[in-house]
């Protein structure tokens, strides 16, 4: 069955993981993200659920580290600021290989920055925010209905790899209203042998660890860490491409920004300039080969973020340095126009875009 509702995009993400079969919440409020704690306190006592107001966020954290150990489909959410806090905790629940869901809507920074929209937490998310070798999958959403699939989405991945899943969004998603298409399920049973349920006649003890004083038994568990990381990059990189086939200035851009950019092209587009659109849907694995693809024909790559330019560089590493790179970009919660991205697209191309 499907319902089509009008729903903001916090409250978007907490639906979808109620459906999902998500039946713990664990967080702390800030903006502008409250509005999913604020849901999850409604809904999920409703169905049986537990909706739990930490004392921090580095107490959220923990507590999902113990939910996810006893196998239970659970989450996080917060907002830049307070997803710093949680860097140590994610560390450790990526290294015990914990499935999970993870939400950073983020704000504009760096400090206490403004609770307007941001996208400058690019480094943290996709090259690891917290100590040691470890990765998130990271998905980045672009609508109020994608928020709503990727998180459904974003548990199953979770529960694939037994990996922690990241939605980076920003705070003009969170906020925005748009119409979402519902699609009712029965919440997915998933077998987990190795969580912490009680010994139920195993004869072998569950243990879910991530210290180990023995230096060939530490170094064994990162080269089977990255040896999941491989087939992920291998097999879940995904990215949205428009007019990439003949286009001689490719735009790239996630998230909010990249209906900016598409706004843009269009209007390139109806002037009979040959601009193209890449929009990472996986911001780690970074769809690098389509990239490279792209490069291979494409004279020049325009970047446009909230930010003071971070993905320029999984762009430029992806085209091997090929073509140029170029950026346009807004921070402090400001964010680009239709027509500051056109005039930008104009400027390269007049220059040759070369």
């Amino acid at each position: 069955m499907t319902e089509k509702i009008l729903i903001k995009g916090n409250e978007a993400i907490g639906e979808a993981a109620i459906q999902a079969g998500c039946r713990y919440y664990f967080g702390y409020p800030i903006t502008p993200q409250s509005e999913l704690p604020e849901y999850m306190a409604r809904k999920l006592p409703t169905v049986g659920g537990v909706f739990l107001q930490a004392e921090s966020e580095i107490a959220a954290i923990n507590m999902l580290y113990g939910a996810a150990s006893a196998g239970a489909r659970a989450m996080t959410s917060s907002s830049s600021p307070g997803f710093s806090l949680k860097q140590e905790g994610i560390s450790y629940i990526a290294a015990a290989e914990l499935p999970c869901l993870l939400v950073n809507v983020q704000r504009g920074g760096p400090g206490l920055g403004t609770i307007q929209p941001g996208q400058a937490d690019y480094f943290q998310a996709t090259k690891g925010g917290g100590h040691g070798d470890y990765r998130l999958l990271v998905l980045a959403p672009n609508s109020v209905q994608e928020l709503f699939d990727l998180t459904v989405e974003g548990f199953d991945l979770a529960d694939k790899y037994r990996i922690p899943v990241l939605i980076l969004a920003d705070g003009a998603l969170g906020q925005m209203m748009e119409a979402v298409s519902v699609n009712i399920k029965p919440s997915p049973k998933v077998e987990k042998p190795w969580a912490i349920t009680g010994r139920r006649g195993r004869k072998e003890t569950n243990v879910i660890n991530t210290l180990s004083f023995d230096k060939d038994t530490s170094e064994q568990t990162n080269r089977d860490l990255q040896k999941k990381y491989a087939a992920i990059s291998q097999n879940e990189a995904r990215c949205e491409e428009f007019f990439t086939d003949n286009a001689e200035l490719v735009l790239v851009a996630y998230g909010i920004t990249a209906r900016i950019a598409k706004s843009a092209m269009e209007k390139a587009r109806s002037q009979g300039l040959k601009v193209g659109l890449i929009r990472p849907v996986t911001l780690w694995p970074f769809p690098s080969p389509d990239l490279l693809r792209v490069a291979q024909t494409a004279k020049a790559f325009l970047v446009s973020e909230l930010s003071a330019g971070q993905m320029i560089e999984d762009v430029e590493l992806a085209i091997r340095c090929q073509k140029p790179v170029y950026f346009h970009g807004r921070t402090g919660g400001n964010m680009p126009s239709t027509d500051d991205l056109y005039q930008q697209i104009l400027t390269i191309m007049n220059a040759g875009g070369n």
